[in-house]
C-alpha cells in the first residue's frame, strides 16, 4: 500500500514539475510528426470521448488511432490536459484512460478476427 502512495506522489510531482517542459516538448512532437493531420475529425471526437468523457471507440477509429502512433497519441493527450478547460480533470486518471484506450485499440488491431 505504501508503494502505491509513493508511486502516486511521483506521478503528481512529474506532472506538476515538468509541466513547462512538457508543453514545449509535446508541441514539438505534435508539430514534427504532423500529429494533428493523421486522424479524421469523427475519429478524433470518438477517441476524445473515450478518454476524457465516457464512451467507446469504434474499430475504424481504433485503426486511425494506432495509425496515429503512440508518440502522437501521448503528446496530444498531455497537451489537452494542459488546457485550462480541463483543469478539473485528474491527470492521472486521464493518462490511465488514455493508456487503456491505446492498449485496447492495439489489441483489437492485432486481433486475427479483425484482419480476416
Amino acid at each position: 500500500m505504501a508503494s502505491l502512495n509513493v508511486y502516486s506522489v511521483l506521478v503528481v510531482l512529474f506532472l506538476t514539475c515538468g509541466a513547462t517542459m512538457a508543453t514545449k516538448e509535446n508541441d514539438q512532437i505534435i508539430k514534427e510528426n504532423n500529429c494533428e493531420t493523421k486522424m479524421g475529425m469523427p475519429c478524433v471526437l470518438e477517441a476524445f470521448k473515450s478518454i476524457f468523457e465516457t464512451g467507446s471507440i469504434s474499430n475504424k477509429c481504433c485503426c486511425e488511432l494506432v495509425g496515429l502512433g503512440k508518440f502522437c497519441h501521448s503528446a496530444l493527450v498531455k497537451r489537452t490536459l494542459e488546457n485550462p478547460l480541463f483543469k478539473h480533470l485528474s491527470p492521472a486518471k486521464i493518462i490511465a484512460k488514455s493508456i487503456q484506450t491505446w492498449n485496447n485499440c492495439l489489441a483489437l488491431i492485432d486481433s486475427p478476427s479483425l484482419s480476416a
